[in-house]
């Protein structure tokens, strides 16, 4: 049988995405991304096309990084504003029941105590469907809203989040015991604390006592993602990530990304298969290739260049609007180049790549243009090239989802590349068929489970 792909709508709580200047199109509900019914409106196009998640981006910051400026950011909607993911995520549990939902939180913007008590709560309401995306906050704006002079070097972005996850795995996988809850209403227990514990967690930067104040979740620890590219970011995503989320620009690259990232995880004693891997593709539908075409190029009358070189600018830390877009990036010795850079040199081996080919390749060379069945035919390739899953990424919304699950799921379907119908569990057990609810026993927030333990190291005792 052929492995089927996992399909993730990718969005962000915000006017504008990935295709900046699309939100003028008189056809789109970006503009709308304050009324929930916009939200829940695809949310249901999602769960009936049976799509497996909605992954939701997110930043922490208004950089002023083209030309000097932060106006084009706000001009044009570039990722500001921007509401919280994870609130959005819990307002659509109701108004889903199959779906995965999964959103971006960074380790600076919440201290892990709060942020895992959340998750659970999640996690409880939704039925054991949610996702935690972990970034690290690579953008200087994101480190002054957080108390910081200026953001931290990429390395030590990396050290943090290695104690941020730590304390997060204590909390959700070695506060409780499996059977600590009781619920005996006869006797008045409601849980055993002989079986509950404090994690007497002390790091470089946080002190937590425990326990976590939320009862095991279906999944206790949440479907992890991660989305670095960085030498450092990989290293990460090999050692935590059940999932990453790749740009590669072409199948062949994607290949050499999914080889080198899985080769790590078995260094660090996992299996290839704990790392499922979701390329970023975006797709214009046609019945047939002209007016697939046309489509794409009445979409791209909307598209803003200058957008798009401001937000891929951003990203990687590079004021393209004040540098020569014809100089070999290899010119520059620029910390937020180095994982994007990566990708579109593994597209390019012995190629130069050059500034102006980093601000179209984001969007671009991640667009799929054609029928149903020609992009069957492309999906065929990026899945045989290794990878797992797509995060599909919009021009317009709802549509551009609408059309997908419409047009384009039927012939995957019959090609045995994507689902018929839901599998029953968490999210964790419908996109790795076979396991079950808790993360597997090879990946480090294992390690902090529970077992009987001595009485002295309950609940009634401080840490020293």
């Amino acid at each position: 049988m052929s492995k089927r792909l996992i399909f993730n709508a990718f969005a962000m709580n915000g006017v504008s995405h990935v295709y900046h200047g699309v939100w003028r199109h008189p056809e789109t509900r970006q503009t709308e991304f304050n009324d929930l019914s916009t939200w829940v409106e695809l949310a249901k196009i999602l769960e009936k096309g049976r799509f497996d998640g909605l992954f939701l981006a997110d930043v922490m910051g208004l950089d002023a990084i083209y030309r000097g400026s932060a106006d084009i950011y706000v001009e044009q909607a570039i990722h500001f504003p921007a509401n919280d993911p994870a609130t959005l995520c819990a307002a659509l549990i109701g108004a889903t029941e199959h779906l995965g939902l999964m959103f971006t939180s960074s380790i600076m913007q919440s201290h892990p105590f709060d942020f895992a008590r959340r998750v659970s709560t999640l996690d409880h309401l939704s039925g054991g469907r949610v996702g935690w995306n972990i970034v690290t906050s690579a953008s200087r704006a994101a480190a002054r809203n957080f108390d910081f002079a200026d953001r931290l070097p990429h390395d030590e972005r990396y050290r943090w989040a290695d104690e941020y996850v730590e304390a997060v795995y204590r909390l959700w996988e070695g506060s409780w015991e499996d059977d600590a809850v009781k619920a005996d209403k006869k006797n008045g227990v409601y849980a055993d604390p002989r079986k509950v514990h404090r994690i007497h967690h002390r790091g470089e930067r946080y002190r937590i006592e425990g326990p976590h104040l939320t009862t095991p979740s279906p999944q206790r620890t949440p479907l992890l993602i991660q989305a670095g590219a960085s030498a450092a970011g990989r290293a990460f995503a090999a050692r935590n990530a059940e999932a990453t989320f790749i740009v590669s620009l072409t199948p062949e690259s994607a290949r050499v990304a999914i080889d080198d990232i899985r080769g790590q995880a078995v260094a660090a004693g996992r299996d290839p298969a704990d790392i499922l891997f979701f390329q970023g593709l975006s797709f214009v539908v046609g019945s047939t290739e002209e007016e697939a075409w046309r489509k794409s190029r009445e979409l791209d009358e909307y598209i803003s260049t200058e957008g798009l070189a401001a937000h891929v600018g951003r990203d990687l830390d590079v004021d393209f609007g004040l540098l020569d877009p014809d100089r070999p990036v290899a010119d520059f010795d620029i910390q937020g180049l180095q994982g994007f850079t990566r990708f579109v040199e593994e597209a390019n081996p012995g190629k130069t790549v050059r500034l102006k080919d980093l601000t179209h390749a984001m969007s671009y060379n991640g667009r799929i243009v054609g029928t149903p069945e020609t992009i069957a035919d492309a999906l065929e390739k990026w899945r045989d090239a290794g990878i797992d899953g797509v995060n599909v990424a919009y021009q317009k919304t709802p549509s551009a989802f609408a059309e997908f699950a419409e047009h384009v799921m039927p012939e995957l379907r019959k090609r045995g590349i994507a689902q018929t119908n839901y599998a029953a569990g968490t999210l964790r057990e419908k996109l790795f068929a076979g396991r079950g609810a808790r993360i597997v026993e090879r990946h480090p927030a294992a390690r902090f489970r529970r077992g009987d333990q001595p009485a002295r190291q309950t609940i009634r005792r401080a840490a020293p």
